[in-house]
């Protein structure tokens, strides 16, 4: 079968495309022939070799992955051959970047019929952080104040859109580039972060501040006087310390995303009822991953590229 992968880890130059052996599932698992992938910011970690996931070299990258059952390994009874599914794979195995990709069977959802097999790719592990963040780690719950700093990236869309189903106020910072999308997702007050002080322009504290950006750490403590005594400061930027204030009481969290199925499954179920927006930004061939990669390196990426096989 056609892949990419890489057997050292390095800059984007290491993607290889070529032939390498099909898988086969074992006991739990299925084979599943590859609609799409998704380029994620860690697939670029693990390439370049920051990021710590101990995967097993060579190893093909693309661990959102959208597709059909094509076999059943041993003891698969809730899946069929034929099924459309999305899955968010186990990290440290080879991923969707092929025209193949042995999947555990937990991993896996039957996908959304109201969009492209192709574009939900592009659903689980970006849509499951934002509800693992604010759901699970940031409790939210109806009536509260939720704070968004950095919104304007493809987490913080999917988080403004659950949050608002929630009966949250959402109070979002993004750069002018992005505020037309992030109101659009349902925002109550964008805040440009380029021009305005974020503590100034948040009238009054919130119950939970979820940060997206690379802010610098002290930027970062500096946020938490907006939020009020016993509520959680929840960031996604694992590497950078989440800052809390234990003498208010208030908890920091740090999200890495985790599979989750029966979270993904609510989550296909928003998509097929119309509550949930997936963004697709570009659709790419599986030939021009190597370029994605550099264009990720280099810090060029907006919104979510799916690759095609």
């Amino acid at each position: 079968m056609k892949a990419v992968q890489f057997h050292e880890v390095g800059g984007p130059e290491v993607l290889q495309y070529g032939e390498v052996e099909q898988p086969t599932p074992g006991t739990g698992e299925v084979l599943v022939r590859v609609t799409a992938s998704a380029y994620s910011a860690a697939d670029n970690g693990m390439r370049a070799g920051f990021l710590p996931i101990p995967i097993e070299l060579p190893h093909i990258p693309g661990y959102d992955v959208s597709g059909v059952v094509d076999t059943l390994g041993d003891g698969v009874t809730d899946l069929a051959v034929g099924d459309a599914v999305i899955g968010f794979l186990p990290m440290e195995r080879d991923g969707g970047a092929a025209e193949y990709v042995v999947a555990p069977a937990d991993a896996l959802v039957p996908a959304p019929t109201s969009i492209p097999l192709a574009d939900a790719a592009a659903l689980p592990s970006v849509a499951l952080t934002a509800w693992q963040a604010l759901v699970d780690s940031g409790r939210l719950e109806a009536g509260q104040r939720l704070l968004i700093v950095g919104a304007g990236g493809v987490v913080g869309k999917y988080a403004i859109q659950l949050a608002k189903r929630l009966g949250v106020h959402v109070i979002a910072t993004a750069s002018p580039r992005s505020a037309d999308a992030v109101r659009a997702a349902g925002a109550d007050q964008v805040i440009d972060h380029t021009e305005t002080d974020v503590l100034q322009a948040v009238d009054g504290q919130v119950d939970v501040l979820l940060n997206l950006a690379p802010l610098e750490p002290e930027r970062f403590e500096s946020f938490v006087a907006a939020v009020r005594d016993g509520g959680a400061v929840v960031s996604t930027t694992a590497f950078i310390a989440t800052p809390g204030d234990e003498s208010r009481g208030v908890r920091a969290e740090t999200v890495f995303v985790l599979r989750n199925r029966e979270r993904l499954a609510e989550l296909v179920a928003l998509v097929d009822a119309g509550e949930l927006t997936v963004e697709v930004t570009r659709r790419v061939p599986l030939t021009e991953l190597r370029a994605v990669h550099a264009e990720g390196a280099a810090g060029r990426i907006a919104g979510k590229v799916i690759v095609l096989v």
